[in-house]
């Protein structure tokens, strides 16, 4: 990404002017300041109709699907996610592509002017989220788009995003995290997500526990909202690894899609492949006698990707950058790389925040990995790799731990590790590294080994 010296130089004074703010790990349970701001500005969210996603895993991926699958059938899309990777503008797109620097620069002055006034209203600043969320909102009316595809940052029913009013809601699986937030109340942490599903709205329902899909039920049914539901009314009906990816056959809403190549690996990904194809479906009125073009749909998810979700940025030895963040993340995490690789012996490189459940996610991992590098990344949250290196020695035991607080160092020596072999005679290819547990490591890991934001 060539970007202007001045360009970058106003963008970072922009950043550090949204960082005088609550980060978007802070939040308080209201719409009113993000309601007031969106107000002010004419209420762009009303101008396009949105998809909804919240959940605890996939929503990205999800997303960025449902984004690849609308452009592809002819519609200029606007996607929001969080948090990014690698440049802030990554979370405002604009046909499946990251939003200009300049023109982020531009949305934010426009803004800039009602955020004195919302804030003189309230004894709270607004969020650095919540100017996002306007920014986005923005941004995708300025344009214009045909669509907006929106994902929650935390939580659904107080989530700043909740502004708009989702034509399509989609809940990906619901798990625990962000319980410093949330709380530790799984089915409280349901109902709040499921606050996306507004009055006549259609629900796409991922698999879920009995209990969790009862509250999402019940919410879809008290706003008369309709339900279709992964594995009864859609579904993934068999799906094959193949090389760079898998090779799915999808029940859709609409009829069966077969042949349909999925440049990203695990179970995981083919679920949400066909959550992301209903919810599709879902807003063009696809039913049994309808059903999208197939060979779109095939080049569409052909075209997806999904930077730092079990990404290859190096080959040989293999290094891939993934962002789970949590244990539900780390066990799909671990069974994909145990059903779609053989690696003769995989080290993992592990960096998590201080609020996560780093216990969880290291017991996850553990059976696919040889040997854990533990260190740090850049993120102020970030858990001290000394207290992180504790809790993996609990778990990996001394002599499969080692400790290196920069990344960039943790990454060479994980790599010297895969390629190490007791055999002189044995060829040193079939190692890898996985280097995870965060977003900030994923995208700090992208960035080491030159890639571009996507």
């Amino acid at each position: 990404m060539s970007v202007e010296p001045a360009v970058l130089d106003e963008l970072r004074q922009v950043e550090s002017e949204l960082d005088t703010r609550w980060p978007e790990t802070k939040i308080e349970p209201t719409l009113d300041r993000v309601a007031a701001l969106v107000d002010l500005l004419g209420s762009p969210q009303r101008a396009y109709p949105v998809v909804h996603l919240a959940g605890t895993n996939g929503k990205t991926s999800t997303t960025r699907m449902v984004d690849a699958l609308f452009t592809r059938v002819g519609l200029r899309t606007g996607r929001y996610t969080s948090p990014h990777l690698q440049v802030v503008t990554e979370r405002i797109s604009l046909d499946n592509a990251p939003i200009d620097p300049e023109r982020y620069i531009e949305v934010y002055r426009d803004v800039e002017p009602y955020l004195t006034i919302v804030d003189s209203r309230s004894d709270v600043r607004m969020s650095k989220f919540e100017v996002l969320t306007a920014m986005a909102y923005a941004a995708f009316a300025d344009a214009p788009v045909d669509v907006a595809v929106v994902e929650t940052g935390l939580g659904g029913a107080w989530d700043a995003t909740n502004v708009a009013d989702g034509r399509i809601a989609v809940l990906t699986p619901i798990a625990l995290d962000h319980v410093e937030y949330l709380g530790s109340d799984v089915l409280g942490i349901a109902r709040e997500k499921a606050g996306i599903i507004k009055p006549g709205a259609i629900a796409l329902l991922a698999e879920q526990t009995p209990e969790i899909a009862r509250v999402l039920i019940e919410r879809a049914t008290e706003v008369d909202a309709t339900v279709a539901r992964q594995g009864q009314e859609f579904g993934v009906l068999s799906r094959e690894v193949a090389i760079g990816g898998q090779v799915l056959k999808i029940q859709g809403l609409g009829g069966v899609y077969d042949e349909v190549f999925l440049p990203l690996h695990g179970a995981h990904q083919a679920d949400n492949a066909a959550l992301a194809l209903a919810a599709v479906e879902a807003f063009f009125g696809a039913g049994p006698d309808r059903q999208l073009d197939v060979g779109a749909i095939r080049q569409a998810f052909a075209s997806v990707v999904s930077p730092g979700r079990l990404e290859r940025v190096r080959m040989a030895p293999s290094v891939f950058a993934d962002a789970t963040h949590n244990p539900h993340g780390a066990v799909a995490l671990a069974k994909a790389i145990d059903e779609e690789f053989g690696f003769r012996r995989l080290i993992g490189v592990v960096a998590v925040m201080a609020d996560k459940d780093a216990k969880g996610i290291l017991s996850a991992l553990e059976p696919v990995l040889s040997d854990l590098v533990v260190t740090t990344n850049s993120s102020p949250r970030a858990m001290d790799p000394d207290h992180l290196a504790d809790i993996a020695t609990d778990i990996f035991g001394d002599d499969r731990v080692s400790v290196y607080p920069r990344l960039d160092d943790a990454l060479e020596a994980a790599i010297q590790l895969a390629e190490e072999t007791d055999n002189p005679d044995e060829p040193v290819a079939g190692g890898g590294v996985i280097a995870t547990g965060s977003v900030v490591t994923a995208g700090e890991v992208r960035t080491l080994f030159g890639k571009e934001p996507a």
